[in-house]
């Protein structure tokens, strides 16, 4: 099972680089960022805007570690998008941390034997005999689909216009559908998920386009396509109409 716990696992020696990263050798601002861990705690060197230029940016920054990385990287971008929730960035953030190890993206738990490489086959297993089990396959439908729409877009857009494969909407229906079945499982209710569940649920498509924006700056920079054109213009029109 995922849990949001990437900022709980984030060690004294995390902290000390994020207040070093943000200082930038200034005494002046290695003070204040001091008084600001004393005072509000690791959130307010996390929620620094200096802190991500300068993890990458900075030779520094190459010490820093894989939680520290995706939190920030998750917590800027979903705050770019609106959603300041620091629980459902620490969500979204294990999601990344999670899926990133061998087989995570593919095993609903690292016991469980079967491998899933499609929506539809878990989206087949969501009422099983095994009531655990039930509860790990609808939250890794969730997870699966975010992961793939938030990460990947290039990768479904040209799938959809080379081989006629489901658009992201498809992917974020299907997300969406996730993550409600799982919160309307009993255990959610059990572990205080069901209502981080129905809020992943219900803000889907804004934390998939968060996720996109991560995609498109870090991980395929040089990447481009008329489909990331497209894609991103139609986002962009969706969410102006929105607001």
């Amino acid at each position: 099972m995922i849990l949001g716990n990437v900022r709980a696992s984030l060690s004294r020696d995390d902290a000390q680089l994020a207040l070093h990263l943000i200082a930038r050798g200034s005494p002046a601002e290695l003070e204040a960022g001091e008084a600001a861990l004393r005072d509000r705690g690791i959130d307010a060197l996390l929620d620094d805007p200096r802190l991500l230029p300068a993890l990458l940016e900075s030779a520094l920054g190459m010490r820093t570690s894989l939680p520290l990385f995706c939190y920030v990287v998750v917590r800027q971008a979903l705050r770019n998008a609106g959603e300041g929730d620091r629980a459902l960035a620490d969500y979204v953030a294990a999601i990344l941390l999670h899926f990133g190890m061998r087989d995570g993206a593919r095993r609903i738990a690292e016991s469980d034997d079967q491998t899933y490489d499609t929506l539809a086959g878990l989206l087949e297993d969501v009422d099983g005999p095994d009531a655990r089990r039930n509860f790990l396959v609808r939250q890794h439908l969730g997870n699966y689909a975010l992961w793939l729409s938030g990460l990947f877009p290039d990768w479904i857009e040209h799938r959809r216009w080379r081989r006629g494969g489901p658009d992201l909407e498809y992917y974020e229906d299907m997300g969406r559908r996730g993550f409600q079945l799982a919160a309307d499982h009993r255990l959610a209710q059990e572990h205080g998920l069901d209502g981080l569940f129905r809020e992943v649920a219900e803000r889907f498509a804004v934390v998939r386009v968060a996720l996109n924006s991560v995609s498109d700056s870090l991980l395929f920079p040089q990447h481009s396509s008329p489909e990331r054109l497209m894609r991103q213009v139609r986002d962009e029109a969706r969410w102006r109409w929105v607001s």
